[in-house]
């Protein structure tokens, strides 16, 4: 009889003995599939293998927390219940952080299976898992589900792990976007401010963050014309910098062979349009200045209104059509020309200046800025522009919201 019972007892030590191997090996595989950054769903797919080859679990249900939902990525066995179901049945276990049997519970979809397997980290619910037609008992039950719970505990930290490094990857690809962004604004971004005997221009770009579609140009077409535009793409990022450095190369190459602003604007307008598959549009306002007729042609394409300050005066200038990139033939286009008197002063701006946040009860709209030009018509680009910006950060106290580019001219 004591013969019978060490046989029985060396029989159970060796057959626990492999159940331990088993166990190693399963979890030596999916931490090489891990190392090796297997796919999720082969993950997946190597652990319902595991639990249906190596410890008979009849029936599966897995579900892990995302977006502060519970999914289940993991399925097999029975009638398949949805995730909503599942978690709703789940989250009536939620105090229950072991292993715990729920062949008896009240709820019709617990009590389909043999056990209720917890996966949480520190306070918070991970995953949680429901296995079914699960006969082990006896020495090998506890030792099974904490193995289950050890496997899942693996593949949690493997996808969570995964996730990680996704974000990552995805913020480090967004930061080099930016960083091209800001390279190739720079480059459009006029690096000196010109100024000679007929006009003087000064300009102020203040970007909310690192990038925005803000963009402004002078040309100086011969001894006795320029032209300036200031524009506004829609947008953010690399694709929105690439889209206005097209857009300059187009205005630079038609400025220079074309002299009436309606044909430039449509066919910018068409060049855009082409390029975008009207997924974005720009904003612009365009001018063309002659000195010796002293006529300034104009066209507004959509943007804020530039605002013409002389003798006293101030008008803004709104003629032109709606924004470029968005109708292959533009509904209506008018080309506005007005007469400059020496000592004028032309104020350009992108809609950033409009976008404030103030603290106070003060309005801040088109208005109050036609007020503050006639107020400071008089001051030159420069101290204009500072001027400005030093009254809505210090009088006004409001803060920006957007990018802001003014562009200011003064006419001799």
């Amino acid at each position: 009889m004591l013969n019978i019972d060490d046989g029985s007892g060396e029989d159970e030590l060796i057959r626990l003995l492999l159940k331990r191997q088993s166990e190693l090996n399963s979890l030596l595989e999916i931490t090489r599939a891990i190392n090796k950054n297997t796919a999720t769903p082969i993950l997946i797919q190597m652990l319902e293998v595991i639990l249906q080859n190596y410890l008979q679990v009849g029936k599966l249900r897995f579900l892990i927390e995302k977006d502060n939902k519970f999914a289940c990525i993991a399925k097999y066995g029975g009638d398949i219940e949805s995730s909503v179901v599942l978690a709703r049945a789940c989250k009536k276990l939620s105090k229950v952080k072991a292993p715990t049997a729920i062949a008896g519970h009240r709820d019709p979809v617990l009590k389909k299976y043999n056990y209720f397997i917890p996966v949480y980290h520190k306070s918070k619910a991970l995953a949680y898992a429901l296995i079914g037609d699960f006969n082990t008992s006896g020495e090998m039950l506890n030792n099974d589900l904490n193995f289950i719970q050890t496997l899942m505990n693996v593949i949690i930290v493997a996808l969570e792990n995964k996730k990680l490094f996704r974000e990552r990857l995805q913020s480090e690809r967004f930061q080099r976007e930016m960083e091209l962004a800001v390279e190739v604004q720079n480059m459009l971004i006029p690096m000196r401010e010109h100024k000679d005997d007929s006009v003087e221009i000064g300009a102020k770009y203040l970007p909310h963050q690192n990038i925005g579609g803000d963009y402004f140009d002078f040309i100086r077409l011969n001894d006795h014309e320029f032209l300036w535009c200031i524009a506004d793409v829609s947008g953010k990022g690399i694709s929105a910098a690439l889209l206005m450095a097209n857009f300059q190369a187009s205005l630079h190459a038609w400025a220079a062979v074309d002299g009436d602003l309606t044909n430039i604007v449509d066919r910018l307008n068409k060049i855009v349009l082409s390029n975008t598959k009207g997924e974005r549009f720009i904003t612009l306002f365009i001018a063309r200045y002659n000195q010796k007729k002293r006529r300034l042609n104009y066209i507004n394409a959509g943007h804020n209104p530039t605002i013409l300050y002389s003798e006293g005066g101030a008008i803004p200038l709104k003629l032109g059509t709606t924004m470029i990139g968005v109708f292959e033939d533009l509904p209506f286009l008018n080309e506005g020309e007005v007469d400059v008197e020496p000592g004028s002063l032309i104020f350009n701006y992108t809609d950033g200046l409009m976008d404030f946040e103030s603290p106070s009860s003060k309005v801040w709209n088109e208005d109050k800025l036609l007020d503050f030009v006639l107020a400071h018509g008089e001051l030159s680009p420069d101290n204009f522009n500072q001027a400005l910006m030093d009254y809505l950060n210090n009088v006004h106290k409001s803060k920006p919201i957007d990018d802001i580019t003014l562009l200011t001219l003064k006419i001799f």
